[in-house]
């Protein structure tokens, strides 16, 4: 989509807006099939903690995906979508077993990562058919908040854990139908990943009666120009070979599962602000927009980098500008920035915006949250009002009128 759609959008729907292009999430998920077209099963489950508005659920689901969830919420919104439970991944950590057995009774496959609740469930429920998250212990990722397969990372059960892994499972003859990993995200170095798929395939050894070999994802996209991102056909063409190598010594034609995340949806989002206000100080010239870390946490939260662009006047002479938001305390978004010349009233458009943007939002400063919007065959279609005063009074509830005037 271009610039001026962006725009049109702006105006009719307001600012702040998160839109979405559709034909964007479909290439990237076609890519990634076609990358490993040569692997018999190959099963992508959308990691919806990245984006989780029914319509994105629902146009992932047309193609064919499933879904990767996190929580006993995420499943309901699954489900809502309309996905069969069974093409329904369950990957939470830290939660209840009650939870986890509130989940199992939907019908969703889970995946336990911790022997504490692994020898639990078995005891109490061998012959439902279990995933289980193994810790390669191979630092991945763009930065340490999300790299979480490394030796001091909460998720997972530790490699070296192995032999008591493999004797709750003897003790209880619990189900294993799957092995999992995930080592971090922005993985750049694609033999990183082929050796933590080792790890996977020495852990796969030990269970006779495996399904599947989930192997996470992690897949780095390009976030500027000419950036770099993760090699996904190279990496297709090196994993594959090495899984069909693994299917034949395993004697069962296997499921590769992956569950990619913002590798499908964060180039195909846009995030749009207008600016309320150009102010000149003794060092600086602050661009301010009408949104803030409230809508967009990422840059604050862990650096990240979201190419921002005037699509208001595009073609202006360039300046150096730092782009902040409304909040109450420090929320920056961009220091000393090159754009094109900004004016009270422009519109900006913040890149890869799809993914890990509004599912972070919030209602701090008791603001409301965006809309967002479905770019689809050349028109928006609205995905998510804005939300109003009564939303934000929603689910409160107010002293009685004698304690208020005590």
């Amino acid at each position: 989509m271009q610039s001026k759609d962006l725009v049109q959008l702006a105006e009719k729907f307001g600012s702040p807006l998160y839109v979405y292009d559709a034909e964007k999430i479909q290439s990237q998920y076609n890519r990634l099939t076609k990358a490993f077209s040569k692997v018999e099963k190959l099963r992508v489950n959308y990691a919806m903690k990245a984006l989780s508005n029914i319509a994105i659920l629902q146009l992932l689901k047309e193609m064919g995906s499933g879904l990767d969830t996190v929580s006993i919420q995420e499943v309901l919104l699954g489900l809502h979508a309309g996905y069969d439970p069974e093409k329904i991944f369950y990957t939470p950590n830290g939660v209840s077993l009650e939870e986890i057995e509130e989940v199992s009774a939907m019908g969703v496959q889970i995946n336990i990562d911790n022997l504490s609740i692994l020898e639990q469930f078995g005891t109490k429920y061998p012959n439902v058919p279990v995933c289980i998250r193994i810790n390669p212990h191979v630092m991945a990722g763009g930065n340490a908040n999300i790299s979480v397969g490394h030796i001091d990372s909460k998720f997972g059960i530790s490699v070296h854990q192995l032999p008591h892994l493999v004797r709750i499972v003897e003790n209880t003859k619990m189900n294993i139908v799957g092995i999992h990993m995930h080592t971090g995200s922005d993985i750049l170095d694609i033999e990183v990943f082929l050796y933590a798929a080792e790890i996977l395939f020495d852990a796969a050894r030990n269970f006779k009666n495996l399904e599947f070999l989930d192997f996470g994802s992690g897949f780095k996209v390009p976030y500027k120009k000419d950036d770099i991102e993760t090699d996904i056909e190279e990496l297709g063409k090196k994993l594959s070979k090495r899984f069909n190598a693994f299917c034949i010594e395993y004697g069962k034609e296997l499921t590769l599962i992956f569950e990619p995340g913002k590798f499908l949806v964060s180039e195909a989002g846009f995030f749009l602000a207008k600016v309320n206000v150009v102010k000149q100080t003794t060092s600086t010239v602050f661009a301010g927009i009408d949104s803030g870390f409230n809508h967009l946490i990422r840059p604050m939260f862990y650096g990240s980098q979201h190419q921002i662009e005037n699509i208001s006047h595009p073609k202006g002479k360039e300046r150096f500008y730092s782009i902040v938001g409304y909040i109450c305390e420090t929320d920056t978004f961009a220091n000393n920035r090159k754009i094109a010349e900004i004016k009270e009233g422009d519109i900006l458009s913040f890149r890869n915006a799809g993914a890990y943007c509004f599912s972070m939002a919030s209602n701090y400063n008791s603001r409301y949250k965006p809309a967002e919007v479905l770019w689809m065959n050349g028109e928006g279609h609205l995905i998510r009002a804005h939300e109003t005063f009564e939303d934000l009074l929603k689910n409160q509830i107010p002293l009685p009128v004698a304690m208020a005037t005590v």
